[in-house]
């Protein structure tokens, strides 16, 4: 007599190819960015990088034969609008993965929304570090580096490049991004150079269009550095102005998101001041800028946009990377067509992958490890605009504190034999 076996025991013994997902007509992704507003700088050029990506990706075939349709979501709609059409993008469309976000208020309302809908959210530019500091997830990641490996990679080289400057002032925006980032930053020189006098701490409110009380207080006080890690309008108003004023013939400014506003600042943006990049993200990145994918991409963009790409273009080359690898490793390792959730997630863990820059990886905690670029402004002609010269890249793992650790607690651990310790290549230009 035959033995009959029950539905799950007809299931264990099927061949693990059946277990699959079923292979969708399109992969349907879901990108918040900002379409308009002040940080549209950052999200346009963005979503027009990804639309490049995508269309090169679907003319080769695809991931395994299935092409990507994207969906944007502006987050210049404000957070309400924002989180009912990422749940709507997440349930009602369908989309198996989602790209969120630049701000760092967005991704800290993103993130639990993404565990709750139990679908996978790669965080591709916002530099909050407390997601993974103060919380875990399931099915959220970080493609990039935060902003603790930001700001130590500028105080890093700033005391290699500038080890003895005595006085410091900083104006920032005045909102969390402000606020946080000089706490890294001010409790970094506090570790690691301990003399340094704070002798200012300005914060203009967010869109300030004029900034001449905080540049005439800056000539009295007359600083050997001002540290500001605003971005977009309000960075190239200030350095602008300063500039007209002479500010920065008198003080070394120390810009770390001011990659992104290179060609808008011209002339304005003078040569010996640090410049940051959010990562390794230059379009003269002096490891990658001779590779025909690199060049190609720059080429395509170029003529695309008529601008050059700016650190968030690179942070959408490397949420789009670890996408594809993600699914690609999925497919490989299970031996299937298309991977369910949990194979998907699994191919996550860990993940290795390379948008514009270096290779990165995905920590146990989600957070990515990613190396930061650094480098001194120069007017060389060549350009409308500064370009970077004595450039340094830091490897990304030294900058972040171990999984586990709150930033803040780690970094009043250091001491001036932190950045000696680091592992850092240097490049003439």
């Amino acid at each position: 007599m035959k033995k009959l076996l029950t539905t799950s025991a007809l299931l264990a013994a099927l061949p693990l190819t059946a277990m699959a997902a079923d292979k969708p007509a399109a992969l349907k992704i879901g990108m918040t960015t900002f379409l308009t507003g002040p940080a549209s700088v950052f999200g346009v050029p963005a979503r027009d990088a990804m639309d490049i990506f995508v269309a090169n990706l679907n003319a080769e075939g695809g991931i395994n034969g299935v092409p990507i349709e994207v969906t944007y979501i502006d987050e210049g709609a404000g957070a309400e609008a924002l989180t009912s059409e990422f749940r709507r993008v997440a349930q009602t469309e369908g989309a198996e993965v989602m790209l969120a976000s630049i701000s760092s208020g967005n991704c800290q309302t993103l993130a639990p929304l993404a565990e709750d809908l139990k679908v996978p959210n790669l965080m591709w530019d916002c530099g909050t570090q407390r997601i993974f500091e103060e919380h875990s997830y399931d099915y959220v990641f970080r493609p990039q580096g935060n902003a603790t490996s930001e700001m130590l990679a500028a105080v890093a080289y700033l005391l290699k490049t500038h080890p003895d400057f005595e006085t410091i002032a900083v104006v920032n925006q005045d909102y969390a991004w402000g606020r946080d980032s000089w706490d890294i930053f001010h409790t970094a020189l506090e570790a690691m150079k301990p003399g340094v006098k704070v002798v200012g701490e300005f914060f203009p409110k967010f869109g300030a269009p004029d900034f001449s009380t905080e540049i005439s207080r800056l000539q009295a006080l007359r600083p050997d550095v001002v540290l500001s890690t605003s971005w977009g309008g309000d960075l190239d108003t200030f350095v602008q102005q300063a500039f007209q004023r002479g500010l920065m013939n008198t003080s070394t400014f120390v810009l770390p998101l001011a990659e992104s506003s290179l060609e808008r600042l011209g002339s304005s943006l003078p040569a010996g001041h640090v410049v940051g990049a959010r990562g390794d993200h230059y379009f003269l990145h002096p490891e990658r800028r001779d590779d025909p994918d690199f060049k190609g991409f720059m080429e395509q963009y170029k003529e695309a946009t008529g601008d050059i790409p700016v650190y968030s273009v690179f942070h959408a080359s490397q949420a789009f990377a670890a996408l594809k690898t993600a699914y690609e490793k999925a497919i490989a390792d299970n031996g299937v067509d298309w991977p369910d959730e949990d194979q998907l997630l699994a191919a996550l863990d860990g993940l290795e992958f390379q948008g514009l820059g270096r290779t990165l990886h995905l920590r146990e905690d989600h957070q990515g490890v990613e190396s930061q670029l650094m480098g001194t402004s120069a007017q060389t002609g060549e350009y409308p605009f500064a370009t970077l010269e004595n450039i340094m890249i830091f490897d990304g793992e030294g900058l972040l504190p171990p999984v586990g650790e709150t930033s803040t607690d780690w970094i009043k651990g250091l001491d001036a034999s932190f950045v000696d310790g680091l592992a850092v290549e240097t490049y003439d230009n």
